[in-house]
């Protein structure tokens, strides 16, 4: 028994079963130690930036944490793209680096860095275990601080503390607290704040609260008050489509934020934070609400928001169930002819098959798939969070791993993809039932726009070249079927349809790059 075998078993007695990993020297009694623990299921990933998406969408579907398992501040650096993301997100996950032996830091070996320092920005929580004997309550309280404050906890592990032995003592699982209460003077006061308001409010929910009894719970409250149901811009997961409480999305440009805010008196935070505009731009404001709207929590990420949601509901003698359904957006027919990223969407949205998982990060090619499937059939639908793409395929190896019994439809733009098209290859390799859709319009579309947004009406050759992906193009079949995942491409509607059917009803990992 080692150090390495003591953080195996702490991880499994606190229920962290799965590991997505990119080791080195420094983590490899972590890896001799898989041998001794069968029920670790450990998830190799090419590239760390693949552990640490995938880890995300495992902690956002599976609402418990994975772990990650990475090699030095190099692997760390990474991965921390991604460990924003799951920041953003408020996913819990337990980030395990491997360092030097603690004997030989201070001969500066090539791969020396400050650990600790890298993981602070990305983290909530950063131990670094002492000793062998202290491998077991930094993993406990690593673990505890992951779940606790929902959020990214680094554990740094010496090598030596990992080779040397501790005691034959049973690993101890994590201690957990439970989540914090909202007192009744908040839920008082923001019941009659809503009463007040006269349907000019409006509830933001985050974490937990856009899915399950809490969703249903706003949805009530909603009904009983008047007040308006959104979602962030960018969510971490929210539950959609069939007889679920339908929300609003807080639309991405300035503008069109604006105005659809510009009603409210009032703003309760459901584990959300206060919308901004996501960059600054010349004569644009950053702030989104209107001046005087006043801003209420009910509700940190931390807190037990479906009891505050419920309890608040019973406050108000919200027993009246909410409206179910959104009226349904596509177009009557199919789309036809050349394939063009609307009809990616209008096909892609009535395909959509019963409890799907969609991952989208489509960025600006993929815009209206979020109304057309809103009136479709029950899904999940995730997004990147913190805005630093490369996130969408490992977030869907994550939630296929958290949800065997699911598709996982994943929603991709070309540029983002390349930042992590690694993650095929765990998808090939574990047979994970994930679909993904390339919008390859060959160019970063997103920042065509950002390029008008911050003022720049023209641009020359130098600048148009730093917006596409053509000479030469991306050919995703090739690069798919490289890593092991069967693909196909597509350039009409037709073919789209045809495809898309197949892949939605066929179990196994199949990517579908549509020519837009």
């Amino acid at each position: 028994m080692n150090g390495a075998d003591r953080l195996c078993d702490t991880l499994l007695a606190s229920g962290v079963d799965v590991c997505f990993a990119n080791p080195g020297t420094s983590e490899m009694h972590f890896v001799a130690a898989l041998d001794r623990k069968p029920a670790m299921r450990c998830v190799l990933a090419l590239f760390e930036g693949v552990a640490t998406g995938a880890a995300d969408g495992y902690g956002r579907m599976a609402g418990k944490p994975a772990a990650t398992l990475l090699h030095t501040g190099p692997g760390l650096g990474n991965g921390l793209a991604n460990l924003h993301n799951a920041r953003r997100a408020r996913t819990p996950l337990v980030n395990i680096v491997g360092d030097h032996a603690s004997y030989h830091l201070g001969f500066d070996a090539p791969l020396t860095s400050d650990i600790d320092s890298i993981a602070r920005p990305m983290s909530a929580f950063v131990r670094r275990a002492t000793g062998p004997d202290d491998v077991g309550p930094a993993a406990e309280a690593t673990i505890a601080a992951a779940i606790e404050r929902q959020g990214v906890a680094t554990l740094i592990l010496p090598s030596d503390a990992a080779w040397s032995p501790v005691g034959p003592s049973d690993a101890r699982p994590a201690a957990i607290a439970s989540p914090p209460k909202v007192d009744e003077a908040r839920l008082a006061d923001l019941a009659t704040a809503l009463i007040a308001a006269g349907g000019r409010a409006g509830l933001l929910l985050a974490g937990k609260a856009p899915r399950g009894a809490a969703l249903e719970m706003a949805g009530r409250i909603a009904a009983r008050t008047g007040a308006r149901l959104f979602e962030e811009v960018l969510n971490g997961r929210s539950e959609r489509g069939g007889d679920r409480v339908p929300l609003e999305r807080i639309p991405y440009p300035i503008d069109q934020a604006v105005a659809a805010l510009a009603d409210l008196d009032l703003l309760v935070l459901v584990g959300a934070r206060e919308p901004v505009a996501f960059f600054a731009y010349p004569g644009k404001p950053s702030r989104l609400l209107p001046d005087g709207c006043r801003i209420e929590t009910l509700a940190g990420p931390g807190d037990d928001i479906p009891d505050a949601l419920k309890r608040l509901a019973e406050r108000l003698g919200a027993t009246r169930p909410p409206p179910r359904r959104v009226a349904a957006t596509t177009a009557p027919g199919s789309p036809s002819g050349p394939l063009t990223e609307d009809a990616v969407s209008v096909i892609a949205a009535a395909g959509l098959t019963e409890d799907a998982i969609v991952v989208d990060e489509a960025l600006t090619s993929g815009r209206r798939f979020y109304a057309l499937s809103a009136s479709g059939p029950r899904h999940d639908y995730m997004m990147c969070t913190g805005g630093a793409i490369g996130t969408g395929m490992p977030l869907s190896v994550g939630a296929a791993i958290a949800c065997p019994g699911r598709k996982v439809v994943t929603l991709q733009a070309d540029g983002s993809g390349m930042y992590t098209l690694q993650a095929l290859w765990t998808a090939a390799r574990e047979k994970l039932d994930v679909l993904v859709v390339i919008f390859a319009n060959r160019a970063y579309a997103i920042l065509r726009l950002e390029m008008g947004n911050v003022g720049v009406t023209g641009f020359g050759h130098n600048a148009d070249r730093m917006l596409r992906l053509d000479e030469p193009a991306l050919d995703w079949v090739s690069l798919a079927r490289g890593m092991g995942v069967e693909a196909a491409r597509a350039d009409t509607c037709e073919r789209f349809a045809d495809l898309y059917r197949s892949a939605v009803g066929t179990k196994g990992p199949f990517l579908i790059e549509a020519v837009i």
